[in-house]
């Protein structure tokens, strides 16, 4: 069904997942395995940041695919479509106002992150809606319109908050695998990323026809508004619950479907979950070539954002050469 191009990638991508989950706990200062403080850093702080980073990076890159399927355009992830904005919203607020104080924050963290994205979606679907139809174009426009508002609506609450609570805020919206709350986070993550995968996989035929035009797409039986619906929903709230643990870290969902399209990759199909195994194993890599970084560590989402930016002017300029 696939080229042995196409499998050898997927295969690739398989194993820098788990290249990625076994390198990273073992990546920076080496350790003294006698030494308990030593064995305490490596079970209690390495292994759960390496363990997140796979389902993290994996949800992350998957909704990358997802967005630039469903809206034809090369440079849509959950960033541009305001997703993340509206994610961090939440748990700014949440932050701010003590409510995450009040109510278990496993619990109330993934709730308010995933109410943002859904608050999200809901306005995107207000506004983007035309007769009836979404048009990709009029969905990117307004996300994009949304992500600079949720982000003046971040900075206002934290200029306002308490310098403690206006500090955590920074060190979260920077991007950091540093949750602090060990495998628990992981566990939660994982539930949400693995059930949006499941959820999306199945619609990677109707994401091949959609490169085709709405039009084409629906030439051959498929109903565009559902499987756009659907997609958009489902990454939504897995970006959400994955925001609200480690911060909006940027630029996966562009730089690992792309890599993987370069490649010679380009069956929605497979691609999606390829991109889930290689971004989960290459996030955790990043995290763990952060270790070996002087004190302070560089939090992964400024590595994430070194890479991806001079990344995103290649597209820019591959996309203008076609021109």
């Amino acid at each position: 069904m696939w080229s042995r191009r196409s499998r050898a990638i997927a295969i690739g991508a398989a194993l820098l997942f788990v290249a990625g989950g076994a390198a990273a706990p073992l990546c920076g200062p080496a350790l003294d395995w006698g030494n308990e403080t030593h064995r305490f850093i490596l079970w209690e702080l390495r292994v759960p940041r390496a363990a997140l980073g796979l389902v993290a990076g994996a949800a992350l890159a998957a909704a990358g695919v997802v967005m630039q399927a469903i809206l034809r355009n090369p440079l849509a992830t959950p960033y541009t479509l305001g997703v993340s904005s509206g994610s961090a919203l939440g748990v700014v607020l949440a932050v701010a106002l003590g409510i995450e104080r009040l109510v278990q924050p496993l619990v109330a963290l993934p709730l308010v992150g995933m109410a943002g994205a859904s608050l999200v979606i809901a306005l995107t679907y207000r506004v983007a809606r035309v007769r009836g139809r979404l048009p990709a174009p009029t969905l990117l426009l307004a996300g994009v319109a949304l992500t600079y508002t949720f982000s003046a609506l971040i900075l206002a609450v934290q200029y306002t908050s308490t310098p403690e609570d206006a500090l955590r805020i920074l060190r979260w919206l920077v991007g950091s695998l540093e949750s602090g709350y060990g495998l628990r986070a992981v566990a939660i993550v994982g539930v949400a990323a693995a059930t949006g995968i499941a959820c999306l996989a199945p619609l990677g035929r109707a994401f091949n026809a959609l490169a085709g035009g709405e039009e084409s797409a629906m030439g051959v039986g498929v109903d565009v508004e559902r499987v756009v619906r659907r997609a958009y929903l489902g990454s939504s709230l897995m970006v959400g619950a994955v925001v609200a643990f480690v911060g909006p870290i940027g630029f996966i969902g562009l730089l690992v479907p792309h890599t993987l399209r370069l490649l010679g990759l380009a069956d929605n199909r497979l691609l999606l979950p390829a991109s889930a195994l290689a971004g989960g194993g290459f996030l955790a890599l990043c995290d763990g070539l952060s270790n070996f970084m002087s004190e302070p560590h560089l939090p992964v989402g400024v590595l994430t954002h070194l890479l991806g930016g001079p990344f995103f002017l290649l597209i820019l300029l591959r996309e203008k050469q076609r021109m």
